[in-house]
């Protein structure tokens, strides 16, 4: 049985299969994103949530805006396989950025390049400050923006305007056959100039608590958690990232048994190459289309909504 392989053949064995019926799973997950769309997510008048693509947010109350994840750059495949450089790109911030009110703050759960790459540039932009690891603070300091950073402690609340936020330890998906987290460790370049997206080390990983007008989210970057850190209950959004989540044993029923969200959104989908306002394509084993099966597993309480994409279209 496929089951009783060792995991490392298991994935390959799985990601031969997604491969082989790309196209297939392609039509299948914009068909379940698009029924998906259409449900309501039912947050109160005057909280906005708009989704940037891959992990990242914009959340906005009373015309207060925290950013989450943002990456809005996004760094060509080219960058990645010939290790050039992967900076923020000021121009596409210029005509994506929308901060829909004063910019409080920007929240990083881990440092890889799909979820960090921008945060020095809206920091300074917006003269904010960044929360999250010590690699954050690092880049930040490449960046000129030491005194913009705010290395976490983990649980403490931070309060920012309407927002209280708070960073649970957690962890990355395994995305290297099961085996290893692809980038791992502390990020630390020296130079702004060897920064490629191998550069961005994974660094410390956290998942987010965000609390704003009588509204929990909770967002986790990466589809695995430390089980024995996970404080969190009775959460009203969870935004749950489902990249990788075929290499985390058990991922749905440990962390949906944890945090007991009312709702869950899924995230980080979407081809981090392709830039925003490209029709939208999915990673490699996103398979949005058995998403619910999933989740129906643990419960058919839990209310699956998408969120449409800022500044793009379906394929």
């Amino acid at each position: 049985m496929a089951s009783s392989l060792p995991a490392p053949l298991r994935h390959l064995g799985d990601l031969a299969y997604s491969r082989a019926r790309r196209g297939r799973e392609e039509r299948r997950g914009h068909e379940a994103l698009a029924e998906l769309e259409g449900r309501r997510l039912g947050l109160p008048d005057g909280l906005e949530l708009e989704w940037l693509g891959v992990s990242g947010y914009r959340i906005t109350y009373e015309a207060k805006t925290i950013f989450v994840d943002p990456y809005l750059s996004r760094v060509p495949l080219a960058s990645l396989l010939r290790g050039r450089g992967a900076l923020p790109d000021e121009r596409l911030l210029d005509r994506l950025l929308i901060p829909g009110g004063e910019v409080l703050g920007v929240l990083v759960g881990h440092t890889h390049f799909d979820h960090a790459v921008d945060a020095p540039a809206i920091a300074r932009r917006f003269g904010c400050d960044a929360y999250g690891s010590r690699s954050l603070h690092h880049l930040m300091s490449l960046h000129g923006l030491a005194d913009r950073a705010v290395p976490v402690e983990p649980y403490r609340r931070y309060e920012l305007g309407p927002f209280t936020v708070s960073f649970t330890p957690s962890a990355h998906s395994k995305l290297l056959l099961g085996l290893a987290v692809p980038m791992d460790g502390e990020l630390s370049c020296e130079h702004l100039d060897a920064l490629s997206p191998r550069a961005y080390r994974c660094g410390e990983v956290y998942a987010i608590r965000i609390d704003v007008a009588g509204v929990s989210f909770y967002h986790q970057g990466s589809a695995n958690l430390i089980d024995e850190a996970v404080r969190e209950q009775n959460i009203d959004v969870f935004l749950a990232g489902v990249a990788g989540r075929s290499f985390t044993p058990r991922y749905w029923s440990r962390i949906l048994r944890l945090i007991e969200p009312r709702a869950i959104v899924p995230t980080h989908y979407d081809n981090f190459f392709v830039p925003l306002g490209d029709p939208m394509s999915f990673v490699a084993g996103a398979r949005l289309g058995e998403l619910e099966a999933e989740i129906e597993k643990v419960s058919a309480d839990f209310e699956l909504v998408a969120l449409p994409r800022a500044g793009g279209t379906r394929g």
